[in-house]
C-alpha cells in the first residue's frame, strides 16, 4: 500500500570488490502537461485523483540497476510477485487498518480485514508481461498504453510520450565524512544525507557528545532537526534549482552547521519563524525500505514510493497498478493562502519533466578504514530523516545494539512518543510543545560488526522482519 510499480524510488548500490557506489534516481517526474498553477482551482486534486500521479520510474529504475548489477534472470525476479499477484496473500493487521482508513480493496462491496487473501491478477498479468518484454513494455508496449488509457480516463494527464521519454539518472553518490564515518547517500532532489550530514555535525560541533545520553540531547538534537528541515526547503531537482550546489555543500559543511549550532539555545526552543529559510515545509508521505547485504558485502539501500497510503486512491483496472499521487510532493504557488502556512518553497514548484523534493534516504555507512559498517534507512515520509539520524546516533555513536537502537522511542518534528516522564519535563521546561502520536518512521537497518557478523532489524512498529536466503 506504499510503494509499487506505479511509484518511483531512490537506490544507492555499493559493489565490495571495487569499492564503488552508485546513486539510482527513479522518483516520480511532472507530466510533460504539469504547470505550476494546476491546482489553483481544484487544490484537492493534488492528493487525490489520478491529475495527481507523476510519470512512475520504478520498473525502469530497477531495470537500470539490474543491467548494471544484476545476475539472476530479469523474468525469473518477478515470479514471486506474480504468484503472490496471482493466487493471493494473507492480509496483515497493518495492511487491514490502511484498507479500512483508505476504503480500498473490496471484494463484492465489503472491504477486506485482516487474515483474508487479497488478490490482484490483473498486476499479475501485468507483471507476466514485463517480465518477458522487459521495461519496453512498460514505457513503450502494451502495458503503458492500457495504464495511459486508464489514467485519462480517469481525469489524469499522463500521455505515452510521457512514459518513452522517461529516464533514469544514474550518478555519483553524495558522500559524508562525519563522526569518524563515511556515509553514502543520494543526491537531490532526496534532502536525505544531506539533512542526515547537517544535524550531526551541528551536534559534533559541541565539545563533546556526552550530552546525547540525557535529556539535554534530546532538546539539542530537536533545535538541529528544526533547523534542518527549515533549510532544506532551498532544496528541489538539480536540473531545475539555481545555486542548489550552494546549498548542497552548505549542507555538508561542519562549519556551517557550527554557524546554526551558535542559535541553539540549551534553557529554551524558539517560534517556527525563527528558523530560516521561513518557508513551507514539505510533507511527504508513506514509503517502504529494503536494506541488504549480500555474502560478498555488496550493499543496497533502497526507498520506494507511490507516497500516500494506496497512492492517488485509483487502480488502473486493466493493468491493476495503483497510481502514485507524488505531484503532492511538489509546492504550488495557491498553498501560500491556507492559514498558519509559510510561503510555499519556488525551488520545489512544478515544471514539466520536474522531480520533487524528498525526504527518501538510503544510507549505506563505512568506517574510517571504508569498510562496510551498516545499510540503513526508513519509510514513513518527513519523518524518514529524524528517524535515521537517531537510529544512526543509538548505535554508531550511543554503540546501542541493532535491536534496542531501532526499537528506542524516537521524537519528531511536532510529534513526540513514548518519552519518560523526566524527559517530557525537561523539554516542556524548555517550550516544547510535545504531542504523542502512534505514526512515525519505520527503519531497517543491517550492521556488519568487526567480526563480519551481519545482523538484520526490521522495525517491529510495522509488523516487519527480518529475512537471511
Amino acid at each position: 500500500m506504499s510503494s509499487g510499480i506505479g511509484g518511483g524510488a531512490f537506490m544507492v548500490v555499493r559493489n565490495a570488490a571495487y569499492s564503488e557506489a552508485r546513486a539510482f534516481n527513479f522518483r516520480e517526474t511532472a507530466p510533460s502537461a504539469a504547470s505550476e498553477g494546476m491546482y489553483e482551482r481544484h487544490p484537492a486534486n493534488k492528493s487525490k485523483g489520478a491529475l495527481s500521479m507523476g510519470v512512475p520510474g520504478e520498473i525502469a529504475g530497477l531495470h537500470s540497476a539490474w543491467l548494471m548489477f544484476g545476475k539472476l534472470e530479469w523474468y525469473d525476479l518477478f515470479q514471486p510477485a506474480i504468484k503472490y499477484a496471482r493466487d493471493g496473500f494473507v492480509v496483515s493487521p497493518f495492511l487491514g487498518l490502511g484498507i479500512n482508513k483508505s476504503r480500498v480493496f473490496m471484494r463484492e462491496g465489503r472491504l477486506l480485514r485482516t487474515g483474508e487473501l487479497c488478490y490482484n491478477p490483473k498486476l499479475a498479468e501485468t507483471l507476466q508481461l514485463i517480465a518477458k518484454g522487459g521495461c519496453q513494455a512498460f514505457y513503450n508496449g502494451a502495458v503503458g498504453k492500457n495504464l495511459v488509457k486508464d489514467v485519462q480516463a480517469a481525469g489524469g494527464i499522463l500521455t505515452e510520450e510521457d512514459l518513452r521519454n522517461y529516464r533514469v539518472d544514474v550518478t555519483d553518490v553524495v558522500t559524508a565524512k562525519v563522526m569518524n564515518f563515511t556515509i553514502l547517500g543520494m543526491p537531490p532532489p532526496s534532502s536525505g544525507i544531506l539533512g542526515l550530514t547537517l544535524v550531526l555535525n551541528i551536534l559534533n560541533s559541541y565539545e563533546s557528545l556526552d550530552f546525547l545520553k540525557g535529556p539535554l540531547g534530546l532538546h539539542r538534537l530537536i533545535e538541529a532537526l528544526k533547523h534542518m528541515l527549515a533549510y532544506r526547503m532551498h532544496l528541489g531537482d538539480p536540473k531545475f534549482v539555481k545555486d542548489i550546489k550552494k546549498y548542497q555543500a552548505s549542507m555538508l559543511s561542519p562549519s556551517f552547521a557550527a554557524r546554526l549550532r551558535k542559535k541553539i539555545c540549551d534553557n529554551t526552543t524558539f517560534p517556527s519563524d525563527y528558523y530560516i529559510p521561513k518557508l513551507s515545509q514539505l510533507n511527504d508521505h508513506g514509503t517502504s525500505h529494503l536494506s541488504i547485504v549480500d555474502k560478498d558485502r555488496n550493499a543496497v539501500s533502497m526507498t520506494a514510493t507511490i507516497n500516500h497510503y494506496f497512492g492517488a486512491g485509483v487502480l488502473s483496472p486493466s493493468t491493476g497498478i495503483i497510481l502514485n499521487n507524488q505531484m503532492d510532493d511538489f509546492s504550488a504557488p495557491f498553498e501560500r493562502f491556507i492559514k498558519k502556512r509559510f510561503p510555499p518553497a519556488k525551488a520545489n514548484y512544478i515544471e514539466p519533466n520536474k522531480r520533487p523534493l524528498s525526504s527518501m534516504s538510503p544510507l549505506i555507512i563505512l568506517d574510517k578504514e571504508e569498510e562496510l559498517v551498516g545499510v540503513l534507512g526508513a519509510s514513513g515520509g518527513i519523518n524518514i530523516i529524524p528517524a535515521v539520524t537517531q537510529v544512526f546516533l543509538n548505535h554508531f555513536i550511543k554503540k546501542m545494539e541493532p535491536l534496542p537502537a531501532v526499537k528506542e522511542p524516537r521524537v519528531y518534528h511536532k510529534q513526540h512518543i513514548e518519552l519518560s516522564p523526566d524527559k517530557r519535563s525537561f523539554l516542556r521546561e524548555r517550550h516544547h510543545i510535545l504531542e504523542g502520536t502512534a505514526a512515525g518512521a519505520i527503519c531497517q537497518l543491517v550492521v556488519q560488526d568487526e567480526h563480519g557478523k551481519l545482523t538484520a532489524v526490521s522495525d517491529p512498529r510495522k509488523g516487519g522482519r527480518p529475512a537471511a536466503v
